[in-house]
């Protein structure tokens, strides 16, 4: 054992376990991930992690000085899980009308009767682990009402923007934000005009209105009967906020709009693993060789749910098409979705496809990379500004067009004009002008320089550690 994990054995180390606690989406498992890691990096002992069985690997691999032991929630409901909704689903939660959008998200995953089935699974972990402190994801609600049922301690963990969470979408709900705050899922700006201030409030309406309507009243009664059932406490948006001991966000204050924040939000910026995360050696792809060699590099990655059209694919070849001779691509498209390619000798010269890499991290961090072009999820939109990378935003769905706003508001991003058509013209217009334009790259380098500061991993640690129920 070295001197640093000694020193984290010995002083404050917990003695009873922490149980980590989230749904199996990358967006939400993987800082997580993170930190649990570096608890085991320091050696901190009786370390758990409750997720879906599918996960199982990620969280073994984490062992280092002290071991992270894996507690299965079981398989994946795939009316939970959002790379497993049919196309039909997916259609309806990426339209471009935001609100439907939102509405048809909260139709697919308000599932009181699988959340029940995940608390049950979960209050077995429990039982047997029997946790001084639960660090959640904000979304697992499952995991919130058995910490509150059985006077857990628990810290939120948060990979969106704080007002993500702080914000009421009620418009007679408590809030941590201003009256005239942007809703989340919006993708309005603040401050607001007359029209948009009015569309903000509609917003807020017609999310309460749906709570009214026959098909959703069933909803809600066999949440209440079930909650009844499992002696839970009567649901409450703000409570995973009021009651947590702490709220762990993924972010900074200068990426989200101002406003006062709770003093147990505690911003430490994009969850990053140390890197390199895979060595030279270790990388199949070649890909960093490759990119050593490049002068400037697009980088093209949408996440885990985005699903491309032949259309949309053929309209992101043709802009790599037109990249060619001043920019190479390379572009992280997974395997199943790689039939909708044109054949390999119609593919421009400048264009790399992989449909794996060994650290998407990596890539962000490397010199010639110039610009990301993302969907602009949580993860990945701060951890380009981490890198201190420029932003072209395609935004998907929900907090996709939150991240977005703020990104071209504070200079750091641009967003396409038609997301959904990924237009040539569009999508070249963007890259074109966040690469030429030093500016951009410039404030994200600032921020990104913050949120480095603002310490990560390891500031999440020492302050889960110094915590009253751990010390």
């Amino acid at each position: 054992m070295n001197e640093r994990s000694e020193r984290s054995v010995q002083k404050g180390a917990p003695q009873r376990p922490i149980l980590f606690v989230s749904l199996p989406e990358s967006g939400l498992l993987n800082p997580l991930l993170v930190l649990a890691g570096e608890l085991a990096r320091r050696g901190v002992p009786d370390l758990w992690f409750a997720t879906d069985e599918p996960r199982r690997a990620d969280v073994l691999a984490l062992a280092d000085e002290s071991a992270v032991e894996f507690a299965s929630l079981g398989e994946v409901f795939s009316e939970l899980s959002a790379v497993s909704w049919s196309d039909e689903v997916y259609r309806e939660v990426t339209q471009p009308d935001r609100f439907r959008a939102h509405r048809a998200v909260i139709h697919q995953s308000y599932r009181p009767d699988l959340q029940a089935e995940k608390y049950r699974r979960l209050a077995a972990v429990v039982d047997k682990c029997n946790p001084a402190l639960m660090v959640i994801d904000c979304v697992s609600s499952f995991a919130v009402d058995l910490a509150l049922t059985r006077g857990i301690p628990f810290v939120l963990s948060v990979p969106f923007l704080p007002s993500n969470v702080l914000t009421s979408h009620s418009p007679f709900g408590s809030s941590y934000t201003p009256k005239d705050f942007p809703v989340p899922h919006s993708g309005l700006p603040y401050p607001m005009g007359f029209g948009q201030r009015l569309a903000n409030r509609l917003f807020k309406l017609r999310t309460l209105a749906l709570f009214f309507n026959p098909a959703m009243g069933k909803v809600l009664s066999e949440d209440a009967r079930l909650r009844k059932e499992l002696g839970l406490p009567k649901p409450s948006p703000m409570t995973r906020i009021d009651r947590a001991e702490m709220v762990l966000c993924n972010s900074v204050r200068e990426l989200d709009y101002p406003f006062e924040m709770p003093g147990k939000v505690k911003l430490v910026g994009a969850m990053v693993p140390p890197l390199p995360e895979s060595t030279r050696a270790a990388d199949d792809t070649g890909v960093m060789d490759w990119l050593d060699a490049q002068s400037s590099v697009v980088y093209m990655g949408f996440g885990t749910i985005t699903r491309l059209t032949r259309p949309q694919v053929a309209a992101l070849v043709e802009v790599a098409r037109r990249l060619d001779g001043r920019h190479q691509v390379l572009w992280r498209l997974p395997a199943e979705q790689q039939h909708l390619l044109p054949p390999a000798d119609q593919l421009p010269g400048n264009l790399r496809i992989e449909s794996w890499l060994p650290s998407q991290l990596d890539v962000l961090a490397h010199p010639k990379v110039g610009v990301f072009f993302t969907h602009g999820g949580g993860n990945g939109f701060h951890e380009g500004v981490y890198f201190g990378k420029p932003l072209v935003v395609r935004p998907l769905w929900v907090d996709c067009y939150d991240q977005a706003v703020r990104g071209r508001d504070f200079g750091i991003s641009l967003t396409l004009d038609r997301p959904q058509d990924l237009d040539p013209d569009d999508v070249v217009d963007k890259l074109t002008r966040v690469l030429d334009d030093g500016s951009f790259r410039e404030r994200a380098e600032r921020i990104g320089a913050l949120q480095r500061a603002a310490g990560g991993r390891t500031t999440a640690a020492d302050l889960l550690l110094a915590l009253p129920a751990l010390t």
